[in-house]
């Protein structure tokens, strides 16, 4: 059994559909993924976010809003907080705080607190949802607001909670993923013909992002360099005239460099290279790290 099937059965058709938040839809538009290869996913106006460092510098905070209500273990909070701007706030003056009960839980992202219509004294509450977990190394929390009007559509629920481990974002990362490439086959037309160049022994280098990562992590390194191999085989046939995604390329390199393999390195390196268009060659990642090796 080739080391694909191995990975998933054969079969690309039956992972469950993951949850999506109200305000995007699958089929539109385009996105750059983490790897830098463009998914179908798009973003209306975003109603519903994800709240930023209520793991980090909003530790305490959380800890603190948890005792109080008892919180223990792996537990949920609702209730309403406040959104306010911190114009004192040294690495962003636009930075936008959300508090509850008096402590601060996290912010929005930058790009989203630019755009809310809320003064240097002002304030605005509204809907807040936290999660909590303990994990192995330690207690996590993860908060979301909603932005909307009315009664607020949460994506995850008290007893439908999202993931929280490393593990456990990994797998929805590649069951959402794998769903993406499932719609898109399913289309037909263009996007179909687009997705299906980019497969190998019926699987979309897209899906195989989270089995590179999961078998360096086990230190497969052989099997995981397999892995980029396909990969980079279906990115370079799906790139449509463009640069093939260059993420695979990156960590066969790396393995490479594990391995001990110099030569390998290099002409994998190169293979990116030579099928870039070449005005996207100089400055780009690939080229930075073959100039290094290079006399």
């Amino acid at each position: 059994m080739g080391f694909l099937k191995r990975i998933f059965g054969g079969r690309t058709d039956q992972t469950p559909s993951p949850h999506v938040p109200p305000g995007y839809s699958q089929a539109n538009d385009i996105s750059q993924s983490p790897t830098g290869v463009e998914l179908s996913v798009s973003m209306g106006e975003q109603t519903l976010v994800q709240l930023t460092g209520t793991t980090t510098f909003a530790k305490e905070a959380v800890t603190d809003l948890a005792l109080r209500h008892g919180i223990e273990g792996d537990g949920y909070f609702e209730g309403t907080g406040t959104l306010q701007r911190e114009p004192e706030n040294k690495a962003d003056p636009l930075a936008v705080a959300v508090l509850v009960e008096g402590e601060r839980i996290g912010y929005l992202p930058g790009y989203l607190a630019r755009g809310q219509a809320i003064s240097v004294d002002g304030a605005r509450a509204v809907p807040v949802q936290i999660f909590f977990e303990m994990l192995p190394k330690g207690p996590r929390a993860e908060a979301w607001a909603w932005l909307g009007n009315g009664t607020a559509q949460w994506q995850w629920s008290e007893l439908d909670r999202p993931p929280m481990s490393s593990g456990a974002k990994a797998a929805a990362r590649h069951r959402e993923t794998h769903d993406i490439v499932n719609e898109a086959l399913a289309e037909g037309g263009a996007r179909a013909t687009s997705f299906k160049a980019g497969m190998v022994k019926g699987v979309h280098y897209l899906q195989l992002v989270e089995p590179i990562k999961q078998l360096k992590r086990e230190g497969r390194l052989e099997e995981a360099l397999a892995l980029c191999s396909a990969a980079i085989e279906g990115a370079e046939r799906g790139r449509e005239g463009r640069e093939p995604a260059p993420w695979y390329t990156e960590q066969a390199a790396i393995i490479h460099r594990k391995l001990g393999q110099h030569d390998e390195e290099i002409a994998v390196l190169r293979r990116w290279l030579k099928i870039c268009p070449s005005n996207r060659r100089e400055g780009s990642r690939i080229k930075a790290r073959l100039d290094k090796l290079l006399p």
